[in-house]
């Protein structure tokens, strides 16, 4: 009995045992799954680890770097339409700026002509009563070219100089033209360089020499246009000019200086200009009388005539009328195929008529003989020996083709005294 009863404790010692084990190992279990919930085995290994949290941070990387991406492509296209916007603003705030100057000078022009006319007053004698004939000068805008008004300080004389357009295609002309103005004694004069190999050649001769700033509309035809081209280029380039408050005497380059021309100018019109016409009537303008005979008793119609003014050598005041012909003439160059010498003069001398406001510039034609046009030279002065004795302030080669020669011949005769040297040249171009 002793024996049974020492053999049932061993057995129930033993369960009691394995049910201790049983309540470790599942109660351990618990520990380490709320501890470890990767798994206890995995912390023997931390090269998975490594690897697992590498490929999470690679695709957090990748995903950041789209994001990126397409932000960076969205705030491009943002900054690239604020750009656009930013200077369509800029543009409008210059044009709005332009018209209230122009707005304000015209004010100013109108006071000063209210307090040059005064009171209202009576007629004078018969004879005795003047009209007002020169309008007075804009305010000088520095603001409008820095740069070209710190040259024009230097070089204009009395806020007046001469000024010549020039690109590579008249570099011999150009030559002898300013080396006939330095003969002279003349000063004040400028060169707009319209390609940089004349800066530079300008620059070599000591010439005072102006490089525009660049113009994709100005510059397409300064480089590679002819002579007509480049002609007309200067009713926009001169516009600044007249801005910053000086006159300007534009010449062509294919003219010989032989006096100053400054001495013979008379200042008193918005456009002082050399004529095409070749005698009084041409010159000065007459009575033109056109016969119809189908109408009888009216079959003569007064008509008055003159020919145009050259525009490749004229004197302009900076006036409000004188830069409104500018924009007219440069306006209507920009939209038709058209020469500029005729435009400039159809401004100056249309008046105005229903559908069209002309232009109240006043006018003076110079001297045909001191201001002398090839025509005048070549058909008329050389051929008389008293014409032939007098000196002109200047001849432009503007009827003949063959410039260049027929200049040569102009210094060879009225420089060196060389009396034939006219002689081997026809009247005209044939």
């Amino acid at each position: 009995m002793a024996v049974v009863s020492r053999r049932e404790k061993s057995q129930s010692l033993r369960k009691s045992k394995v049910g201790a084990a049983i309540a470790v190992g599942v109660l351990l279990g618990c520990v380490f799954a709320l501890c470890f919930p990767s798994g206890f085995l995995s912390i023997s290994n931390p090269a998975a680890i490594l690897n697992r949290n590498f490929a999470k941070s690679i695709a957090q990387v990748g995903s950041s770097l789209c994001e990126s991406s397409e932000r960076i492509n969205l705030l491009k296209s943002e900054f690239v339409a604020a750009s656009e916007k930013n200077a369509e603003l800029k543009k409008q705030v210059r044009e709005l700026t332009e018209n209230i100057r122009l707005a304000e000078q015209r004010k100013d022009q109108a006071e000063k002509q209210v307090l040059v006319l005064g009171d209202q007053k009576t007629a004078g004698p018969f004879g005795t009563v003047k009209g007002l004939r020169t309008n007075p000068s804009v305010l000088p805008d520095e603001s409008v070219n820095p740069r070209l008004a710190k040259i024009l300080e230097k070089v204009a004389v009395n806020r007046e100089l001469i000024v010549a357009l020039a690109n590579s295609n008249v570099k011999e002309m150009l030559d002898l033209w300013f080396t006939n103005i330095k003969r002279v004694g003349i000063s004040n004069y400028l060169v707009v360089a319209l390609d940089e190999e004349i800066a530079r050649y300008c620059k070599s001769k000591d010439v005072p020499v102006y490089m525009r700033d660049p113009d994709k509309v100005i510059d397409s035809v300064a480089r590679t246009g002819g002579n007509h081209a480049v002609s007309g280029l200067k009713f926009r380039v001169l516009r600044e000019f007249l801005q910053l408050g000086y006159s300007v005497l534009l010449s062509d380059v294919d003219i010989v200086y032989l006096q100053n021309p400054f001495n013979h100018l008379y200042r008193d019109s918005d456009v002082e200009s050399m004529t095409d016409g070749h005698n009084n009537m041409t010159a000065y303008g007459y009575n033109d009388v056109f016969d119809e005979p189908g109408m009888g008793w009216a079959r003569y119609a007064h008509t008055m005539r003159m020919w145009v003014y050259n525009s490749g050598f004229f004197y302009i005041r900076p006036t409000i009328p004188s830069i409104e012909l500018l924009d007219r003439v440069a306006n209507r160059l920009s939209k038709e195929q058209a020469w500029d010498q005729a435009v400039f003069n159809e401004e100056l001398f249309f008046p105005s008529h229903p559908g069209y406001d002309g232009l109240h510039a006043s006018r003076r034609t110079m001297d045909f003989y001191l201001f002398m046009n090839s025509k005048v030279l070549f058909k008329t002065v050389r051929k008389d020996a008293k014409l032939s004795k007098l000196k002109p302030v200047i001849v432009h080669v503007n009827y003949h083709p063959d410039k260049y020669p027929r200049m040569l011949a102009v210094v060879e005769f009225y420089v060196n005294g060389k009396q034939d040297a006219l002689k081997p040249f026809p009247d005209g171009s044939e």
